[in-house]
């Protein structure tokens, strides 16, 4: 008699605890995102509290799963990995994307393009941005979420640059910052790109 009184009262409380979390709580959806930022740098620090920050907002209902320093695939296949369902999100920029097409150079850093971050998500938010760079994803299966962005891409020399005058250089451009306008600033005398 003991044994069934325990048995039913063990059934009650666990009816009662997974009426509780239907009722109460959501189904969580579990996203699976890259970045190539490691955890150590201040950019991945960055990133791990944005993830927290998606946990809290959604009361547990987003659970993300971050793969540092591109663990799963190389940077460059992110993309690809995100379209094809690999992972499901993308944190390393479309800048990388260049080679499928030019256009996706607005879709990472401007560099050269503004004096700080606010003015390029002014630019998604309301001057057309959002609209561009989806029509842009969408022709890969892709969805334009929205940036987070860390703050300017630096601009290295190994020169100092102390002066106007100090700023004629000529500047490689990798794929990823090959943006044109940064060479019609006039303090850079050559723009070339990597072969």
């Amino acid at each position: 008699m003991n044994f069934l009184k325990t048995a039913a009262s063990a059934a009650l409380i666990a009816s009662m605890a997974a009426s509780v979390a239907v009722a109460g709580g959501h189904a969580t959806t579990k996203l699976r995102m890259q970045t190539h930022f490691s955890p150590e740098q201040l950019s991945g620090e960055m990133a791990a509290k944005f993830i927290d920050d998606i946990e809290l907002m959604s009361n547990g209902e987003i659970a993300v799963e971050m793969f540092y320093s591109s663990s799963v695939v190389k940077s460059v296949e992110t993309f690809d990995a995100a379209a094809t369902g690999i992972l499901d999100c993308d944190m390393i920029g479309g800048g990388y994307q260049t080679g499928k097409n030019p256009a996706f150079q607005f879709a990472g850093d401007l560099l050269g393009g503004y004096q700080n971050p606010y003015q390029q998500m002014a630019w998604m938010l309301h001057g057309g941005g959002r609209a561009a760079l989806n029509e842009l994803y969408n022709g890969y299966d892709m969805e334009f979420v929205g940036w987070w962005i860390p703050g300017p891409e630096s601009l290295v020399s190994t020169k100092p640059i102390r002066t106007a005058a100090d700023k004629r250089l000529e500047i490689p451009l990798t794929p990823r910052s090959r943006n044109k306008s940064i060479c019609g600033f006039g303090s850079i005398t050559n723009c070339y790109g990597f072969h």
